[in-house]
């Protein structure tokens, strides 16, 4: 029996969380199961969530603002959801075989997706970015993968490159050095890896003049929301999209966390610039380990005609399909309202914590869309790339991070913030209140 709920802004010691996490040190490395979730200030375990709101196992109620780190774009537990998956629970868990909600799934994402032409089923957003690559290098016979700066695209080998690398080891500003985002990494992929910063033009223009003839690829956050909550400049995407075709290469947008969230299109939607590939998870499936890769008919049939393999056990399984039936035929239904609302909440919100900076005399930059967004301790009028991000206070961040846990707030520890359908404006009252009265002695 978990103790009653303790309303946000109140507290009550986290005793079974210390349990918990001593005993989770004895038998996970680090007591965790992510990497992600690693150096927590407190030890706060979930016990359930709810709509906008967490509880943990002391009691303590949570205004959640991490989402799952961006899944749940309904809210936790959203009805709909849960009444789907215990649905197909009960008719069976795994298959090995095809069946109907797969279509259903990949038809949705079809009507809601630019550029999805033909889709394929995976289960987590890390080995769909390696299928868009494999897609790439099949269609084009070249090898190299052109990244931006401070973008993540997973943690494999591959791809976990020049995330958020030490400044002074990672090479002029114009033409970033590939440095690796794990030791144990292999080290001869960085020869497959090409680097340009992120919203700048002419170096990127550069870049892939001198690597032409081998760019399968160029992959990008459309918006960069691994680094910060950073926009492209105007007109960068459109140029983007034109010089990579110019070059015979393929665009591939990673819209793991834009997809579904930013529009019912995602960004392709939201920006008006679509991809050959597009890769898509978290919000896809309300919190369900599922993941996509969507894209050109041409490029996706290397897979029809078994030229490039693509294949997993857990591909298209039916729980998740359950589930990501249910996320994306609320969001194509009731689209039209559920993302205004979540962009006035999200702005709102963001409106909110800029008052409270200023008020408190705290040098604070909040930017985004609304429905995630990002607070940056700064004096800086904008952010546009991941060498201005490394300059912010991210100590400070790292501060404002855990007064919030211990008050109540949860946001992602670097200072991002995602918002569902489900959070209020009492949630947004409450969080600017609290906000407020940490500035206020900061």
């Amino acid at each position: 029996m978990t103790n009653p709920t303790v309303a946000v802004g109140a507290r009550t010691p986290l005793r079974r969380g210390a349990e918990l996490a001593a005993r989770a040190s004895r038998v996970l490395p680090a007591g965790v199961s992510s990497d992600a979730r690693r150096g927590l200030p407190e030890p706060v375990y979930v016990d359930h969530a709810l709509g906008a709101h967490l509880t943990d196992v002391d009691g303590n109620d949570y205004v959640d603002y991490v989402l799952g780190q961006g899944p749940m774009i309904l809210g936790h537990s959203a009805p709909e959801v849960v009444e789907a998956v215990t649905r197909q629970v009960a008719r069976g868990q795994a298959y090995a075989g095809q069946h109907a909600l797969e279509i259903e799934a990949a038809e949705l994402v079809q009507a809601m997706v630019p550029g999805a032409e033909l889709v394929r089923f995976n289960t987590v957003g890390s080995e769909a970015v390696i299928g868009a690559w494999r897609l790439a290098r099949g269609l084009t016979g070249r090898q190299k993968i052109l990244k931006f700066e401070g973008h993540y695209h997973g943690w494999l080998d591959a791809a976990l490159w020049s995330l958020h690398p030490p400044v002074d080891a990672a090479g002029p500003r114009e033409a970033p050095l590939p440095v690796a985002g794990s030791g144990g990494q292999q080290v001869s992929a960085a020869g497959d890896i090409v680097l340009a910063p992120w919203n700048d033009l002419d170096a990127f223009s550069a870049v892939l003049a001198e690597h032409r003839d081998d760019i399968a690829a160029v992959v990008m956050e459309p918006l960069l929301c691994n680094t910060g909550c950073i926009a492209p400049a105007p007109g960068f995407l459109e140029a983007v999209r034109k010089l990579t075709s110019a070059a015979g290469a393929l665009l591939v947008f990673d819209e793991v966390i834009t997809g579904f969230r930013l529009a019912r299109g995602g960004a392709q939607e939201w920006f008006g610039v679509v991809p050959d590939l597009a890769v898509f998870g978290k919000a896809i499936a309300g919190g369900l380990p599922v993941a996509a890769i969507a894209g050109r008919a041409e490029v996706m049939d290397q897979i029809t005609a078994g030229s490039v393999g693509h294949a997993g056990t857990f591909n298209s399984n039916p729980v998740g399909m359950a589930a990501a039936v249910a996320t994306l035929g609320r969001l194509h239904r009731d689209g039209d309202e559920l993302y205004p609302s979540l962009r006035a909440t999200g702005q709102r919100l963001m409106s909110g914590l800029r008052s409270a900076a200023a008020s408190a005399g705290v040098p604070m930059l909040v930017d985004g869309p609304g429905p995630v967004f990002q607070t940056y301790l700064t004096s800086a009028d904008a952010v546009n790339d991941y060498r201005d991000f490394a300059a912010t206070d991210r100590a400070g961040m790292a501060r404002l991070h855990a007064e919030l846990l211990r008050r109540g707030v949860n946001i992602v520890p670097r200072g991002l913030w995602f918002l569902s359908a489900a959070h209020t404006d009492d949630d947004v009252d409450r969080t600017v209140e609290i906000v407020a009265d940490i500035l206020r002695t900061w």
